[in-house]
């Protein structure tokens, strides 16, 4: 969610352009913002929240465009998110108010609920429907939502409105559902009552993160394990290209039946049920099975790039952020030159980065088309990278990315 001139206090380092002078808004504790949240509520609501909870968003670290292939994802939490404080209310009435939106809606319970218009408040109301399906008792609540992740920016506001709700129903009304349930969950609201056909990767990241680890997630069959990801003397940088992505959706489509069919010209002589069953080795090998050269360069991004992240655990476990970075820059390389999903402003962001003495890797991270590219910077240059940066952009573009700096931080959790 993007914040407002009038709204809080964001909880990470945001650099960006304000005339020519760089602005930079520091790091609040989540004490801090609990205590914030909670004053803006009682002046909506004129009393006290109950309880008060927070769900991140996600970046992808490595692992792109190869989920719906048969291969692994490998996402964190960062410490960006949501915010909600909450109350239960005698009138059976769920009361939506958000401080980034003007947007607000006031709904009798009832046995079930329809999405409304393109508001804000169909992502916590799907989830309450959805309880509700599920046979949860749930009465009344007041709610005040804020966020501070920026929208269609990849990083899962979505996924962190949903995960977020269904938490909060969970702990104030006592239902039996695990955390990978709550994930799923939220996921089928975002299929089924949204409309969006997105995988479990989002979810499922933002509600099982663990601080200072990645998680490496097969988005089939659910398996999944934690990876150390504790970075020393360099930090997790986000850089929000400032493109929406537009193009992401049909792209995205275009490319999952680009896989599908490349993978249908393979099984003539391969026994593999997804293009990630198929090593290089055995690629090459086969390659001229495939007969089109686009096809045959989607094939080979899905395949090279589910290497990488085979050899980014493998750096990981051994505590080799240099040679994960290097990782980074590869993945980018693809999306870029095979898989055709990243865009000028994203190549923009890795190109300086690549130019940059104290970044050891970058890459762009989610859907393409715009969106985030993620980075590797050397903490005590951070103010640096950005100062440097976002000219070097903006006279390239025509407008500043803003520049994030995150831990890698815990799921859904109440404050």
């Amino acid at each position: 969610m993007k914040f407002q001139n009038d709204s809080l206090p964001i909880t990470s380092v945001i650099l960006y352009l304000v005339g020519d002078a760089l602005s930079c808004q520091l790091q609040l504790p989540l004490y801090k913002m609990k205590d914030e949240l909670k004053e803006k509520f009682r002046s909506q609501f004129h009393k006290d929240p109950e309880r008060v909870f927070f769900c991140p968003g996600r970046v992808n670290l490595i692992g792109e465009h190869i989920d719906y292939n048969g291969g692994e994802v490998m996402p964190c939490a960062i410490s960006l998110g949501t915010y909600l404080a909450v109350s239960r209310n005698q009138e059976k009435i769920f009361r939506f108010r958000c401080l980034n939106f003007p947007e607000t809606a006031d709904l009798h319970l009832q046995s079930s609920y329809s999405k409304t218009g393109k508001e804000w408040f169909n992502y916590p109301l799907g989830v309450i429907n959805e309880f509700i399906k599920n046979g949860n008792i749930v009465s009344g609540l007041d709610m005040l939502f804020y966020g501070n992740l920026p929208i269609a920016a990849g990083l899962s506001s979505s996924a962190s409105v949903e995960v977020l709700t269904g938490f909060a129903l969970q702990a104030m009304f006592q239902s039996s559902f695990s955390m990978p349930e709550i994930a799923l969950l939220s996921k089928k609201v975002e299929n089924e009552f949204i409309g969006v056909n997105c995988g479990i990767m989002d979810q499922f990241a933002v509600a099982m993160g663990k601080k200072d680890k990645a998680i490496l997630l097969n988005c089939d069959t659910l398996e999944y394990e934690y990876l150390p990801f504790e970075t020393g003397d360099y930090i997790l940088t986000i850089i929000n290209s400032n493109k929406q992505r537009a193009l992401a959706e049909s792209k995205y489509n275009e490319r999952f039946e680009e896989c599908s069919a490349a993978l249908k010209l393979l099984k003539k002589e391969l026994d593999v049920e997804n293009l990630c069953d198929v090593d290089v080795d055995t690629f090459q090998a086969h390659h001229h099975l495939i007969n089109d050269p686009v096809l045959e360069k989607r094939a080979l991004h899905v395949v090279t790039e589910y290497q990488r992240v085979q050899e980014a655990k493998e750096a990981l476990n051994m505590g080799k952020l240099s040679a994960f970075g290097e990782l980074m820059y590869a993945s980018h390389n693809s999306l870029k030159v095979l898989y055709e999903v990243s865009g000028k402003e994203l190549d923009t962001i890795v190109e300086f980065c690549k130019g940059y003495d104290s970044c050891i890797g970058a890459r762009m991270t989610g859907a393409g088309f715009g969106g985030c590219a993620i980075a590797l910077i050397q903490k005590e240059k951070l103010g640096d990278f950005s100062e440097k940066l976002i000219p070097y952009y903006q006279t390239r573009i025509g407008y500043p990315p803003s520049v994030f700096a995150s831990d890698i931080g815990e799921g859904v959790k109440s404050l």
